[in-house]
């Protein structure tokens, strides 16, 4: 008989994704995650003290499978600043679309840790606003956008387009217009934010 693999965090965390798709946010309970994997849920609670921590972890993982692609478009300096803060907006749309359309479950457990104001979702914004600030402090850094303080700025854009990210929005990043109004709304922006060439 072979040996069983050991029970460790990305074990109990791929179970728990399995678990929230088939039967949704509710049902992913410490129990639930232990029957799955043929375990007591003392085991489980090795990894994970709680039924929260357990949640915040798995939503925590899902999160960041989308991280490293929006930070590469935001560092990278071979695109304009102007330019690449329209293809991260556009791209942050596209994830959160992406998410909510393959997978709900998961996008439904990010929306209660987000309405508990868990340390996920808070986490999940402070790394977007990151990556934003580092695009608008590299065009102010080149002269092309105009800013004193591009962390403020970044706060100023991350509001002015909470539409196409915010949770409260999800039904509407569906509409088949979505991306031609974000477009619309950088467009503005950043013509609010360009720096006039000099005569």
């Amino acid at each position: 008989m072979p040996a069983r693999t050991p029970l460790d965090a990305n074990a109990i965390l791929a179970a728990t994704e399995d678990i929230l798709r088939r039967h949704g946010p509710d049902k992913a309970t410490v129990v639930d995650v232990a029957r799955a994997l043929g375990v007591s849920h003392a085991a489980v609670y090795k990894h994970f003290p709680s039924k929260q921590a357990l949640r915040e972890a798995v939503t925590r993982r899902w999160l960041d499978r989308n991280r490293d692609a929006l930070a590469v478009i935001a560092a990278d300096g071979a695109v304009p600043p102007a330019r690449r803060l329209r293809a991260w907006l556009h791209a942050v749309l596209a994830v959160k679309q992406a998410k909510i359309r393959e997978d709900p479950e998961l996008f439904a457990a990010y929306g209660i840790l987000a309405a508990a104001h868990s340390s996920v979702a808070t986490d999940h914004v402070a790394d977007l606003l990151g990556q934003l600030t580092a695009i608008i402090a590299d065009g102010a850094a080149d002269g092309s956008l105009r800013t004193d303080d591009a962390q403020a700025t970044a706060h100023v854009v991350f509001n002015a387009t909470a539409k196409f990210h915010h949770l409260a929005h999800a039904a509407e990043w569906q509409d088949p217009g979505i991306g031609a109004e974000l477009d619309d709304v950088c467009s503005l922006l950043l013509e609010g934010l360009h720096a006039p060439t000099s005569p």
